[in-house]
């Protein structure tokens, strides 16, 4: 029976199939996405780029890829997702004059051309992938002068749950997100440039597990580890769990923390403005916005 003690691994095929099927109904529930979504837009203003192609890494619905559009009208904006189903689901944001290509495509395995891309945007997708080979992808396709941002989740996310679920079985059953700092040392080793990272904290509420439950499958983000136990989890079992959540109810509600991790890297020429100072990355006000309080 694997632990949590033991190494965490994806099934590839899981992750595709579960975005696909969520595809139709994700934007109806995918608010935090959304929200972060925009905070990372944000993110982009300071740096006043011209970019002659944009690629847009796990579009997903496609609702980032618009606004990208929106912003930088005179490049090719490029949606790439692994979802059949989500890239259908992107055509609703195509637009009169602001329309974008959509490209249905591995993140640890790019269909485009050394050095072609002048910015990657990825938002809340680089926890479904192999770190290191997607980073290396970026870094291969990324021009020189060329910017990465990207959010994804870190390990605190979902910590109620996890430790709900650990009070039942040793089994995976919530995923296993990336420490900042491996996420870091990560686009180091791609030999990406200059890399900024910062998190922030958002905890959603729900009156109960199911409800939480209900919203992960909705937007795909149930349960996709290998190890995850394989057939329906049995009654005795979830209501253990429900149980063993409920020591976090306060004020009559039940939290979900997110970690929301933000990074900036550049292309193998860098760029002035970051600076790693006592092994740590400190963010320069000039070139990333100033993040928004959490909720």
């Amino acid at each position: 029976m694997p632990s949590d003690a033991q190494p965490f691994d994806l099934d590839a095929g899981a992750v595709r199939r579960s975005f696909d099927r969520a595809s139709a109904g994700y934007e109806a529930t995918a608010v935090l996405q959304a929200s972060v979504a925009d905070e990372l837009l944000g993110r982009l203003d300071p740096f006043g780029l011209r970019p002659g192609v944009v690629l847009d890494l796990g579009a997903g619905t496609g609702r980032a890829t618009a606004a990208l559009k929106r912003k930088y009208r005179h490049a090719l904006v490029v949606a790439l997702d692994l979802a059949p189903g989500m890239l259908e689901e992107a055509r609703r944001h195509q637009r009169l004059f602001q329309r974008f290509a959509r490209v249905c495509a591995d993140a640890n395995r790019l269909p485009f051309a050394d050095a072609s891309v002048d910015i990657v945007f990825s938002s809340l997708m680089l926890q479904w992938c192999q770190l290191d080979w997607a980073f290396a992808e970026v870094r291969r396709v990324l021009k020189p002068e060329g910017l990465f941002v990207f959010s994804t989740f870190g390990p605190d996310t979902l910590m109620e749950l996890r430790a709900a679920w650990a009070q039942v079985d040793e089994y995976h059953h919530v995923h296993a997100f990336m420490d900042m700092h491996d996420v870091g040392d990560a686009l180091v080793r791609a030999g990406l440039m200059k890399p900024v990272l910062d998190v922030e904290r958002v905890q959603l509420t729900y009156s109960d597990v199911r409800g939480l439950m209900r919203d992960l499958k909705a937007i795909g983000a149930h349960n996709l580890a290998s190890g995850r136990p394989r057939g329906l989890t049995g009654r005795s079992r979830l209501q253990q769990m429900q149980a063993a959540y409920e020591a976090f109810r306060h004020n009559g509600r039940l939290p979900a923390t997110y970690e929301v991790v933000y990074g900036a890297a550049w292309g193998a020429a860098g760029r002035r403005g970051a600076q790693a100072i006592d092994g740590e990355v400190r963010i320069s006000a000039k070139d990333i916005a100033r993040r928004r309080a959490s909720p």
